[in-house]
């Protein structure tokens, strides 16, 4: 089996790393295997924002370090703000539709439950 080159969704990122039950064992051996794990940088902010209003825990661990349980951070370049300005109106979340861009333009799987991105001509791995 190919190693793959994964891009974790925001809610599989923080399975993985609170919940890993909830991510199917398939998918937990993929990520063991991968040959890139990768996190988006519009993750932590997209945390950030559904915790707005909330007491303030602080910054989430995602920002504390600068490569998360040896993720590597994935910056929001051009190429994917073209690729995103180009995206059909499938999906309304902007930050699931960076993850699509992102992964579109650098050519990686996205790690998710959200069956929404699959109407993407993307390749997702089911969380």
């Amino acid at each position: 089996m190919p190693q793959l080159e994964l891009l974790l969704d925001t809610h599989a990122y923080v399975w993985l790393r609170d919940r890993p039950s909830k991510l199917r064992a398939s998918t937990r051996s993929s990520i063991e295997g991968a040959a890139r794990l990768l996190l988006s940088v519009v993750s932590p902010w997209e945390i950030m924002n559904k915790r707005l209003g909330r007491s303030d825990p602080g910054l989430p661990p995602e920002l504390e370090e600068a490569e998360p349980d040896g993720f590597e951070i994935l910056p929001v370049l051009a190429r994917h703000l073209e690729r995103y300005r180009k995206l059909p109106a499938h999906h309304r979340d902007p930050f699931d539709r960076m993850l699509i861009a992102q992964a579109q333009a650098d050519g990686l799987v996205i790690v998710t439950a959200d069956r929404a991105i699959r109407a993407y001509d993307v390749a997702v791995l089911p969380a």
